[in-house]
């Protein structure tokens, strides 16, 4: 059996796991710095980013700069951990899964919310519903840290929701042609999670650390 590679204080400090040895990868936004080495050192070739395009932004303009610099591609692909995707957020998601290179490294601010939830869609898209508890486990408090505040408790359930109402279909035809937001305050609501989400996705609330 092989053994777990050794985590680094830059694994830590980012906190950093594999979602799939050498395939895909989480994290959090590189705050501390150092980010072309960080990426380098674990041979990152594409990075989705799940805070979106926001040019105006230091942490975007450095970002895209250093992905630029080192031959890795760069996507956007907004997430809002607090209120219900558009089907067009999760479309995009999709899209950014299929087109990056590998391995690739998805990252939010804290990689502990918006990353836990991408973590498990890309497990599903990947391997299908018999994914399941893998993708579930993305969620994990310990090592991800993944401790949702009120409006982010309907992260897991979706999960739960997507299974339901794609009845066995691929989790990508099921959101391009099945999915709405609509349908998901319904479902939230019925199974007694009406407060887990704040709204359905309009226009992002920014600031410098969510967005």
């Amino acid at each position: 059996m092989r053994s777990a590679p050794i985590r680094t204080v830059t694994d830590l400090l980012y906190n950093f796991h594999w979602v799939v040895p050498g395939e895909a990868a989480r994290a959090m936004q590189a705050w501390a710095g150092g980010l072309g080495p960080f990426l380098k050192r674990r041979g990152i070739r594409a990075i989705i980013n799940l805070r979106g395009r926001n040019q105006d932004l230091s942490w975007w303009q450095q970002e895209t700069a250093i992905a630029k610099d080192g031959g890795i591609a760069h996507f956007d692909a907004m997430l809002d951990s607090r209120k219900l995707p558009t089907q067009a957020m999760l479309v995009q998601l999709i899209q950014s899964f299929d087109a990056a290179p590998r391995p690739f490294l998805l990252k939010c601010s804290g990689g502990q919310d918006r990353t836990s939830f991408a973590a498990a869609l890309y497990l599903i898209h990947r391997d299908g519903w018999s994914a399941m508890a893998a993708a579930q486990a993305q969620f994990d408090r310990f090592p991800y840290l993944h401790f949702p505040k009120t409006h982010q408790r309907w992260l897991k359930p979706f999960l739960d929701f997507a299974r339901e109402e794609a009845r066995c279909r691929p989790l990508a035809a099921w959101i391009a042609d099945g999915y709405t937001p609509e349908k998901l305050q319904a479902w939230l609501d019925a199974h007694g999670l009406a407060g887990s989400y704040a709204a359905i996705f309009t226009t992002p609330t920014r600031s410098t650390r969510q967005w």
